[in-house]
C-alpha cells in the first residue's frame, strides 16, 4: 500500500526509495516483528484466559508428556503469525496478482486451521474437522487460486511452466490444467501436513519456516528481476519480486512468534499456523517457478513427513508378514525418535535448525548450478 507513495516523489523526493523491493522487504520484516511483539502478550493472555490450550492424552504422548509439561499452553498461535504477515504485507507489498493469490491462500488455510483448532480445544473434539471437510476446503482454495492465476494475463502463461533444479529451461512449457491442479494441490496439502508434523517441539517448526521463507524471499526477488534471472538462467516472472516482501513479512512474523514459542513455549501455532504456512510456502514456490526446489530447501519438513510414512508403512508390512507390527523408528515424527534416544528437546531443535540452514544453502546453490 505504501509503495503507492513512491509516485509522489516529485512532491517529496525521498519517497522514491519506496520503489526498491529490497527496502520494502526489510521494512516488512521489521513491521511484522513489531506487530508481533506488540500484540503477542495480549493475544497469548487472551488465549490462556479462554483456555484455548492443547489437551494431551496419556495414551498418545506416553512418557514425552511427563517429560514436557505442555498441557495448559495455549494453541492457535498461528493467529499471531497471520496478523503480522497480513498486516505487514498489505502495508509494504505493491498489490499484484502474485501477492493477492499468496495472501488469499494464506488467509483461506488459516481459516480452515482455525476451525480445526477451535473444534479440538473448545469442543474437545480430538479429530477436529473431518478429513473430508478439510480436503474439500483445501481443494476449493487451490481451485480458486489457480483460476485467478490462469485467468489473469500477467500470470496465465507463466504459471503453466514447470521448472526443475539444475535445468536452464522449463521441462514443460505449458502444463495441462488438470496436471497443474493436481501438482499444486499436492504441494499445498503436502507441505501443510509436513509443517504440521514438524510442529511437535518448541520452536522447531517456526525456526525452520523462517529459513525457508528467507530463502524463497531471495528466489522471489531473483525471479522478478530481469537481469538477475537472465544471469542465473532461471525463469523471469515479472511482478513476483513483490513476493519477496511477503516472505520478508513472514520472516519478521516468525521471529516474533519464535520469541514466544521458544522453549519453554508460551504458545503453540496449532493447525491455524501450520496448515496456512505450508500452503503459503507451497504456492509461492510455484509462482516463482521453484516448486521442486522446495523439497530441498524444506528438507527438514520432508524428512519429518517421510519418517511418518516409513513408520506407518513398515509397521503395516511387518504386521502382514510376521503377524506383529514392528516400528522402524523409536517414535515418529523423527524428532521424537531422537528424544527417545535421550536428546534434550533444545538439542533436537537446534540441530534441526542447523540442518534447515544447510538445506536452504543447498537450495540456493541450485540457482547457480545449471
Amino acid at each position: 500500500m505504501l509503495s503507492i507513495l513512491s509516485g509522489y516523489d516529485d512532491v517529496f523526493g525521498p519517497l522514491r526509495i519506496l520503489r526498491y523491493i529490497t527496502l520494502r522487504t526489510l521494512l516488512a520484516a521489521g513491521t511484522a516483528a513489531m506487530i508481533g511483539f506488540i500484540i503477542g502478550p495480549w493475544l497469548i493472555a487472551h488465549l490462556r484466559r479462554l483456555k484455548f490450550g492443547q489437551h494431551y492424552d496419556d495414551d498418545r504422548t506416553g512418557d514425552l508428556a511427563s517429560r514436557f509439561d505442555k498441557k495448559n499452553t495455549p494453541t492457535m498461535g498461528g493467529l499471531l503469525i497471520f496478523a503480522c504477515v497480513l498486516g505487514s504485507s498489505l502495508l509494504w507489498a505493491a498489490p499484484n496478482i502474485w501477492v493477492c493469490v499468496a495472501l488469499f491462500v494464506y488467509t483461506g488455510l488459516t481459516a480452515v486451521g482455525f476451525r480445526d483448532d477451535y473444534l479440538k480445544v473448545v469442543h474437545k473434539n480430538r479429530n477436529g474437522i473431518s478429513s473430508g471437510a478439510k480436503i474439500f476446503w483445501q481443494t476449493v482454495i487451490t481451485l480458486l487460486a489457480l483460476s485467478a492465476l490462469l485467468v489473469h494475463p500477467a500470470s496465465s502463461e507463466k504459471i503453466r511452466e514447470l521448472w526443475i533444479p539444475f535445468v536452464k529451461h522449463p521441462i514443460i512449457a505449458s502444463m495441462p490444467i488438470a496436471a497443474l491442479i493436481v501438482f499444486v494441490y499436492l504441494w499445498i496439502v503436502g507441505f501443510s501436513n509436513a509443517i504440521n508434523l514438524t510442529d511437535g517441539l518448541d520452536g522447531l517448526a517456526i525456526g525452520c519456516t523462517i529459513t525457508v521463507a528467507l530463502t524463497y524471499g531471495i528466489m522471489a526477488y531473483a525471479a522478478g528481476n530481469a537481469k538477475i534471472a537472465d544471469y542465473l538462467l532461471i525463469s523471469f516472472v515479472p511482478g513476483t519480486g513483490e513476493l519477496a516482501v511477503v516472505c520478508g513479512a513472514l520472516v519478521g512474523a516468525g521471529v516474533a512468534f519464535l520469541w514466544y514459542n521458544s522453549h519453554p513455549a508460551e504458545v503453540f501455532m496449532g493447525d491455524t499456523g501450520s496448515l496456512a504456512l505450508g500452503g503459503l510456502l507451497g504456492i509461492i514456490a510455484f509462482m516463482v517457478q521453484q516448486p521442486l526446489t522446495l523439497v530441498i530447501v524444506g528438507g527438514v519438513f520432508v524428512w519429518e513427513a517421510a519418517s511418518v510414512i516409513i513408520q506407518v508403512g513398515f509397521f503395516k508390512f511387518t504386521r502382514r508378514r510376521e503377524g506383529q507390527g514392528r516400528r522402524f523408528f523409536l517414535m515418529a515424527p523423527i524428532h521424537h525418535h531422537f528424544q527417545k534416544q535421550g536428546w534434550p528437546e533444545t538439542k533436537v531443535v537446534l540441530r534441526f535448525w542447523i540442518l534447515s540452514l544447510i538445506f536452504a544453502l543447498a537450495g540456493l546453490g541450485t540457482l547457480k548450478i545449471r
